[in-house]
């Protein structure tokens, strides 16, 4: 199956993190190297681009994609949580730019065997390291209630967590939840008939949930974003693309503290918390997309961009 990806707010992206010929770039969510392929156009000679992902199949794509780029590109396979201890280990210092989209690809949603669909029948995976050991199907056979309840409306806001989990584990006393598709008609069966599909597939939020948990998507975000910021260069950008209200919730909470400086109550006479402001935001409420990427790419719907840069 082609990876197919159209990268959501490119042209905004590509203006927010301000590139220099010469600098340092990380892409550490490649993808179908929509966005990389951007940046790396306005590379100079000098200029290097650190293309990363966790899904294997993602980052051979991509290894052919901007391999007309040649030694300006280097590959990373692992989780941008990561990237600080990676960028020590290839001696990298300061970075002027990183760029982290936070979606799931079209390639994964699409390719029905990674199990990332409720549409689209397919063993339960939806990991995007395909190299671990947690898929969903450990989840959904093999967590207890609580837990369950608990992934369901921390990470889905599912607002009927507890019955979905009770039809689950209802069903999984009599057989294995196997597939996609036996999954989302648990979840279909637990909505009253008369508002199942009133805002949308029923199933969204389990499987968003669910997806989330396996990819431990949210586990250390805000810590490594505060990381990432601090490994810019003086004038250096980060931008992060957020498709639900749990991640930009953490990367707003994050940006602001970062540009923040004293926090003490405002009747202390003196700081004594001797904070001070690390980076600034460049827009302080989020991009949107364009009313034509709206019309021309249905997965940018919920799409937010914010950007910070390093004092």
């Amino acid at each position: 199956m082609e990876f197919h990806h159209v990268p959501v707010m490119l042209k905004e992206c590509i203006d927010g993190l301000d590139i220099k010929a010469d600098g340092i770039y990380v892409d550490c969510t490649v993808g179908g190297a929509g966005h990389s392929s951007e940046i790396a156009e306005r590379l100079g000679e000098h200029g290097r681009l650190i293309a990363v992902d966790k899904d294997a199949d993602a980052l051979m794509v991509a290894g052919e994609r901007l391999s007309r780029f040649g030694k300006k590109v280097s590959f990373l396979h692992d989780d941008f949580k990561n990237l600080i201890q990676d960028l020590d280990v290839m001696k990298v210092g300061g970075v002027d730019g990183i760029l982290i989209d936070l979606g799931v690809s079209s390639y994964q949603l699409d390719n029905a065997e990674r199990g990332f669909s409720y549409m689209k029948d397919a063993p339960l995976d939806m990991r995007m390291d395909r190299s671990q050991y947690l898929t969903a199907f450990n989840i959904v056979n093999e967590f207890g209630a609580s837990e369950i309840i608990k992934i369901l409306f921390d990470y889905g806001e599912e607002k009927l967590a507890r019955r979905i989990t009770e039809n689950i584990v209802k069903f999984r006393s009599r057989q294995t939840i196997e597939t996609t598709l036996q999954l989302a008609k648990i979840v279909e069966d637990s909505y009253p008939a008369a508002t199942r599909f009133k805002y949308g597939h029923p199933a969204k939020r389990t499987f968003q949930a669910i997806r989330i948990a396996v990819n431990d998507e949210l586990g250390t975000l805000k810590e490594s974003l505060k990381q990432m910021a601090l490994r810019l260069n003086r004038g250096g950008r980060m931008a992060v693309i957020t498709f639900h209200s749990l991640e930009d919730r953490i990367v707003k909470t994050a940006f602001k503290e970062l540009s923040t400086d004293c926090t003490c109550p405002p009747d202390f006479p003196i700081c004594v918390c001797g904070n001070k402001k690390e980076a600034e935001l460049v827009n302080r409420k989020p991009i949107l997309p364009s009313e034509d990427e709206l019309k021309n790419n249905s997965r940018s719907q919920s799409a937010k961009l914010r950007i910070i840069q390093r004092l």
